[in-house]
């Protein structure tokens, strides 16, 4: 299991994110959010793919 954030600060709402895993992530007034802080192992590869394609690094994953 891991512990996956949102950098707000830095995220600019760009949708890559919830576009390739809507199951953690979602657009929430231009930014994105985390739908849940402990994402399970299956979700995990998604999230990091998520993670890596972010253009800002904002995805922050806690292993």
């Amino acid at each position: 299991m891991a512990v996956v954030r949102v950098d707000e600060d830095l995220c600019t709402g760009c949708g890559v994110c919830s576009d390739m895993c809507p199951d953690v992530f979602e657009l929430e007034d231009d930014v994105a959010k985390v739908r849940m802080e402990e994402v399970e192992d299956d979700l995990l590869d998604s999230v990091k793919e998520a993670a890596e394609s972010c253009p800002v690094e904002a995805i922050i994953v806690e292993e």
